[in-house]
C-alpha cells in the first residue's frame, strides 16, 4: 500500500530529469536505455525514469541544439552527445541543481521524526536540529566540490560519514534490542 501512495504521490521535482540527463552527458555519449539504467543506479533502484519521458526530453535537447546524436556505437543503439551550446545550457543548469539541493534542507527534520507515527517527538526535538544541521552542512559542502574536491577530502569525508553511520547502526541496535 505504501509502495502505491509513493508511486502515485512522490513525483520528480520539475526540470531534474533535464538537469540529470545533461549532467550525465557531460560525462560521456549515450543511448536513452543507458541513461536510464544509470538513473536507476545511482538512485540504488528507487528511480527509473520511463522511456515516454527520457526519448522526449531527449528528442527537445535535440531540437534545441544542446544535443547531437553520435555514431551508433557497438550495441547498435543510437547514442547523443552534448553539443557546445548543450555545454554552456548545462553550465546554466547548475545553478537549478544547487537551488534544487537547497530545498532539500526541509527534509531533515521530517525524516528524523517529524511527521513519524508513534515516536515520542520531545526526545527528537535534539536529533532533528543535528539532522538538519548535518545535511546543510553536506549541501553546502557539496556546492564547492565541483573540481576541487582532491582525493584526500574525499577520504575524510568518506571516513567521517562512515564513522557516523556505524554509530547510528549501533544505537538503532541497541534501541531495537531494548
Amino acid at each position: 500500500m505504501v509502495d502505491r501512495w509513493m508511486r502515485r504521490t512522490a513525483g520528480v521535482p520539475r526540470g531534474l530529469l533535464r538537469f540529470l540527463v545533461l549532467k550525465l552527458l557531460t560525462e560521456k555519449p549515450m543511448s536513452g536505455a543507458e541513461i536510464v539504467e544509470e538513473i536507476e543506479r545511482e538512485t540504488d533502484g528507487r528511480w527509473k525514469p520511463s522511456p515516454g519521458s527520457i526519448y522526449p526530453l531527449l528528442a527537445s535537447l535535440q531540437d534545441k541544439g544542446y544535443t547531437n546524436e553520435s555514431p551508433t556505437g557497438e550495441s547498435g543503439m543510437k547514442q547523443y552527445m552534448l553539443t557546445d551550446e548543450g555545454r554552456a545550457f548545462f553550465e546554466e543548469q547548475l545553478e537549478f541543481g544547487q537551488k534544487f539541493l537547497k530545498k532539500l534542507e526541509f527534509l531533515a527534520p521530517i525524516l528524523v521524526g517529524g511527521f513519524q507515527f508513534d515516536i515520542n517527538h520531545e526526545n527528537l526535538r535534539n536529533v532533528r536540529g543535528s539532522a538538519k544541521r548535518a545535511v546543510k552542512s553536506f549541501i553546502d559542502l557539496r556546492a564547492t566540490f565541483k573540481d576541487s574536491l582532491t582525493k584526500q577530502d574525499a577520504e575524510e569525508i568518506a571516513g567521517i560519514l562512515n564513522d557516523c553511520s556505524e554509530k547510528l547502526e549501533r544505537i538503532a541496535q541497541r534501541i531495537k534490542e531494548k
